[in-house]
């Protein structure tokens, strides 16, 4: 019996994130969601403004023999910019933060050791918070697997497409 674990991350726009970690061995699902707010049961109209507090995030379901959290961590740092902070690329508000929502107080240090090496890679100081996984609310249902369903979305071939090029993943 397999044992998967959670990773919940924050790069941008929940589109990216989900798109990027589908294409990694290991990974079983990755869900678009919100966390980290204080409105119960956000939408996607009632986070776009900011007022919610809530980030976009993706829920990511791994099996830890083929993809390690750390290794799920290390591809964070490359798929986002985590010295951006409340902004990834045009995306701009606390809902597209770089965000490591933790679900143990084991994973909270892997985080934080993961980030201080990253850090090396990047001439600004990384942003990125690091704090317990609060209520973890899924996205609207055409928010899932968006990428896949619609690769020529304008904003997936500018965005999305060149991002996993650059991650080799496509």
């Amino acid at each position: 019996m397999t044992n998967y674990e959670l990773a919940t991350l924050g790069g941008g726009c929940f589109w990216c994130v989900e798109a990027v970690y589908l294409r990694i061995d290991g990974v079983t699902a990755a869900v678009s969601g919100y966390a980290g707010g204080h409105t119960p049961n956000p939408d996607y109209e009632s986070i776009c403004g900011g007022a919610t507090g809530h980030a976009e995030v993706v829920q990511i379901t791994f099996d830890p023999a083929v993809a390690s959290y750390r290794q799920i961590l290390d591809l964070f740092w490359h798929a986002h910019d985590p010295t951006t902070l409340n902004r990834q690329g045009n995306d701009v508000g606390t809902q597209y933060r770089s965000v490591i929502f933790t679900h143990s107080d084991e994973q909270a240090e892997i985080a934080r050791a993961s980030r201080d090496a990253a850090q090396a890679e990047f001439s600004k100081p990384i942003v990125t918070e690091i704090t317990p996984i609060p209520e973890f609310y899924p996205a609207e249902v055409y928010h899932q697997d968006y990428y896949s369903r619609s690769p020529h979305n304008p904003y997936c071939a500018v965005v999305i497409t060149p991002k996993l090029k650059k991650l080799g993943l496509v």
